[in-house]
């Protein structure tokens, strides 16, 4: 390599005026350096907003996410109630049997599976959050209002209530009530 190619760019010097003395110099870096820092320190506090908002955002996307499917669930889960109560009354009746029988079986299971869950039996404790009463018939020996008759089993996925229990439902028998008040040791002092 020949001194022809090499092509040098003369150093700026600084002019006469602008030599600085070494303590400005320092102080002049430690400006620039606590402009540097404070850059730092604000795109540090951008990038940790940015994490935090994305984070923020993906939870809410995996709760809505979650929403949706089980929203899904329960309109596919109501749609087929009636079906279910069908295939529930024809069992009662002892109609069903053979092949129907295993896919009834197999469509109660699919059902159980995704948190489908019936409830309402007589002599159950009347819950009109639960249950929905349709009339009331006497119940020999009730001592609190419970459900006496089931039309309709009510229906729940997981914790919601999807169709409440269509029921009758009985009152307390009063003369047990009294009789059972009236026994010994249960006297107020």
């Amino acid at each position: 390599m020949s001194t022809d190619d090499v092509t040098t760019t003369p150093t700026p010097q600084p002019a006469a005026d602008e030599v600085l003395a070494p303590d400005a110099q320092l102080e002049a870096l430690r400006d620039q350096v606590a402009q540097l820092e404070s850059r730092l320190a604000e795109r540090t506090e951008d990038l940790q907003r940015l994490q935090a908002e994305y984070i923020n955002f993906k939870r809410r996307v995996d709760r809505d996410r979650d929403l949706a499917r089980r929203a899904g669930k329960e309109q596919i889960l109501t749609d087929l109630l009636p079906a279910l109560d069908a295939i529930q009354l024809a069992d009662q009746h002892g109609e069903l049997d053979g092949p129907f029988k295993m896919l009834a079986d197999q469509i109660s299971a699919v059902a159980a599976r995704h948190g489908l869950s019936s409830y309402g039996q007589v002599g159950d404790q009347f819950d009109p959050t639960l249950h929905e009463a349709l009339m009331q018939l006497p119940m020999s020996g009730a001592t609190k209002t419970c459900i006496s008759q089931v039309m309709q089993p009510g229906h729940r996925i997981h914790d919601k209530v999807l169709r409440p229990a269509r029921v009758a439902v009985s009152e307390p028998d009063t003369q047990q009530a009294a009789t059972e008040s009236s026994t010994p040791g249960d006297e107020e002092r």
